[in-house]
């Protein structure tokens, strides 16, 4: 990951920018301290759709229910 000064990345930005669109990261330093990082943005999260498993998933009536010791222990009421 190479570092430069905030001249060097205000003069190149577009350089820069190119070399991140390629996958590098480059780290934005004052005085030597780093201060920030250009990185690739990674793609857009896909949106769900509410209830697009509708009629593909079964789920038990009974599915939560535990058998009395183990809802004992997390009652607190097991040992």
């Amino acid at each position: 990951m190479e570092q430069v000064n905030i001249h060097h990345a205000k003069t190149h930005l577009s350089r820069l920018l190119e070399r991140v669109e390629d996958g590098e990261q480059i780290v934005i330093a004052r005085a030597g301290k780093p201060v920030a990082r250009l990185v690739p943005l990674e793609d857009a999260p896909r949106i769900r759709v509410l209830g697009q498993f509708a009629g593909h998933i079964h789920m038990a009536a009974d599915f939560d229910d535990l058998p009395d010791d183990i809802a004992a222990a997390f009652d607190g009421d097991g040992s």
